[in-house]
């Protein structure tokens, strides 16, 4: 017992941070959104066709992230500090190359992409003006992304949330002197936007960097060594990450789109009910970064039953909470949705839609924590396998049949939260065989 109530600590240390500081992302997010509101509606569109084109940048970065997650863990796990900080420095010296490439491509070509998405002249000229300048900045972005992951790998989101806490208020207070024109500056709208978030990035770099190099008991340090194999090593892990990322954002738009041809208020409600269950889910996200982590930890240091005991910790800590959450979505839907909307029928939309998704809970915690575990062990190959085939053949295709067969848009969400359902059982029954257990890195 007091191993396990150890374990279940040292789970919760990682897991309530993390989902924490997600929730200060998230956060952070809302606050750009309706700063640049002000400015106009043309400026807010083009501000969240520029999330679409992150979505594809996450899909780059999580090329090394995921597999030096795995790799940095079981360095660590097994004692090789100094082994996982070289690693650290090598990644961080490919992710500046990369993001030098993806910086040059989204300066020259961001006006031709808000062409090609249909946005109207005024969307395009906000648009071109927000990405490019946040093109000269895209690297830290890729290094901060990199490092928090890294860090979270070793052990510490505790670091990572305060860092992230005072980087959001940076960020909203560059947005008020940037954005508006105070304190003696001129108004620059989107431009000052962006500008205020590559300031908030910078302040996480400049923190993260400041805690590798100064503090003595940090997990990790910079150790400028260049290890080429385990570079390779970390990039076999992350490719089929990268792929599965890249296919399922896809399948994601697809499966908005089909839901855009309902309608405008259809659409909506969606959308409403999706931010909802995107702050209910945070207990899920963190969990699955404790699991990701301490189950590298323990493959690291050769103990394979603590590494599956550790996963199953998380999940069944994760599915509680999860639980617990989908009862109040079930219960309140009305309540929830009204905080963001009073239109009765995006309410009545958006309340379909979190009943539903709160029925799916437990499955999705299940999902988020042993899909992470399988990552953590560096079973990525298993995990992309999963996800496309789930995605596609279980969400994506039978939305397309029931939307053309003239079904409601609540079949929609049905067949949403049933492929939710299915991959949390094919994910329960892959970590149950311990396959993953014998993955090599």
């Amino acid at each position: 017992m007091t191993i396990l109530s150890n374990d279940t600590k040292r789970v919760f240390s990682l897991a309530l941070p993390a989902a924490l500081k997600h929730l200060a992302d998230i956060l952070q997010v809302f606050v750009d959104m309706i700063m640049v509101g002000y400015v106009s509606v043309h400026a807010l569109a083009a501000v969240g066709l520029s999330m679409q084109f992150m979505m594809f940048i996450n899909v780059l970065m999580t090329l090394y992230v995921v597999g030096g997650n795995a790799l940095i863990s079981r360095f660590i796990g097994s004692g090789r500090k100094n082994r996982a900080s070289a690693l650290l420095f090598s990644l961080s010296l490919f992710a500046l190359a990369l993001s030098l490439v993806v910086a040059f491509g989204g300066y020259f070509s961001a006006e031709g992409i808000y062409r090609l998405m249909g946005a109207a002249p005024e969307v395009v000229h906000e648009g071109t003006l927000y990405f490019q300048t946040l093109s000269m900045g895209i690297s830290l972005i890729f290094l901060d992304n990199l490092l928090y992951n890294a860090l979270s790998a070793a052990g510490d989101t505790k670091s990572s949330l305060f860092i992230k806490l005072a980087s959001s208020a940076i960020n909203a207070f560059f947005n008020y002197m940037l954005i508006f024109g105070h304190f003696g500056f001129e108004p620059m709208g989107v431009k000052g936007a962006a500008i205020a978030t590559i300031v908030s990035y910078g302040f996480n770099v400049a923190v993260y960097l400041l805690l590798l190099w100064k503090h003595s008991e940090a997990k990790l340090r910079f150790v400028p060594i260049i290890r080429f194999h385990d570079i390779k090593r970390a990039l076999r892990v992350g490719v089929h990450a990268a792929i599965d990322r890249g296919i399922s954002t896809l399948s994601f738009l697809v499966f908005v789109s089909i839901i855009t041809y309902y309608g405008t208020v259809e659409l909506a409600g969606y959308q409403v009910g999706l931010r909802i269950e995107g702050l209910a889910f945070m207990p899920g996200f963190g969990f699955a970064i404790a699991s990701m982590a301490l189950v590298g930890q323990a493959l690291g240091a050769g103990d394979k039953e603590r590494a599956y005991a550790m996963g199953t910790i998380a999940a069944r800590v994760a599915y509680t909470f999860m639980g617990i959450v989908g009862i109040f979505l079930i219960l309140f839907p009305e309540n929830l949705v009204s905080l963001f909307t009073k239109d009765a029928a995006t309410t009545v939309i958006a309340s379909q839609y979190l009943i539903l998704v709160g029925l799916a809970q437990i499955p999705l915690a299940l999902t988020f924590v042993y899909s992470a575990s399988l990552r953590g062990a560096g079973d990525t190959k298993t995990v992309m396998r999963v996800n496309i085939t789930s995605l596609w053949l279980f969400r994506v295709l039978p939305s397309f049949i029931a939307y053309k067969s003239g079904l409601g848009v609540v079949a929609i969400f049905v067949i949403m939260n049933l492929e939710t359902l299915i991959k949390g059982i094919i994910y329960s029954h892959l970590y149950k065989r311990k396959r993953w257990l014998e993955t090599k890195i």
